[in-house]
């Protein structure tokens, strides 16, 4: 994904964005598989925003039980609320897989014209993320891994608009996401396809409806 093809940077006119390179407000990064864009811990400057690849913003105890809270894929901010408030990072910003990262210095805000459309921009993806975390508590709500795993995967149903869809997540992260028990999972996944309520392969899903 190219820079101007971010919905952040889509305002910005070709001038607006070559000044943020040369200012060195924007700069991109490669990480490989399983590195940190963030710790917790850290306290962020930067806004982090996928060009390709993956994040996953998982939170680490120190027994060692990891809570997966989302998947931030391409064109999608991570780190924002943070950088912008100045706290200190929670949660781990791990590539899920080899990626490349832009970081958004949050000095950019700051620039007239240009921070403004930044601003604004920023707002509405920081709305799109909390809808996001909204679904997540949704999905982990019910108190049986069957009705989590089916309020999961009914939203992802309807949010593709099909029956047929692929998750962005592998077994454990699911596990993770849910925050349920790898092998009970993987149970009650064999039981909803034995019972015929859906089929799956791998992150590939087909349910019947």
């Amino acid at each position: 994904m190219k820079i101007r093809d971010i919905s952040i940077f889509a305002s910005l006119d070709t001038e607006e964005l070559d000044t943020l390179e040369i200012s060195g407000e924007i700069s991109e990064r490669s990480y490989r598989r399983g590195e940190r864009v963030f710790s917790a811990g850290d306290t962020p400057t930067s806004i982090g925003i996928v060009l390709s690849g993956g994040v996953r913003i998982e939170a680490n105890d120190i027994w060692g039980d990891r809570t997966v809270m989302s998947i931030i894929e391409p064109g999608q901010v991570f780190g924002e609320s943070y950088a912008l408030c100045h706290e200190t990072l929670a949660v781990d910003a791990v590539c899920a897989v080899d990626s490349e990262i832009l970081h958004l210095r949050t000095s950019a805000l700051s620039r007239w014209e240009t921070g403004i459309k930044l601003t604004r921009a920023l707002l509405t993806a920081c709305a799109r993320k909390n809808l996001r975390l909204s679904a997540r508590i949704f999905c982990t709500s019910p108190k049986t891994i069957r009705a989590r795993v089916l309020t999961y995967l009914s939203s992802c149903a309807l949010s593709k608009g099909s029956h047929t869809f692929t998750i962005p997540f592998d077994r454990q992260e699911l596990a993770d996401y849910l925050n349920v028990d790898r092998t009970a999972l993987s149970k009650e996944l064999g039981k909803l396809a034995k019972e015929g309520k859906l089929s799956f392969r791998k992150n590939s899903f087909i349910l019947n409806a």
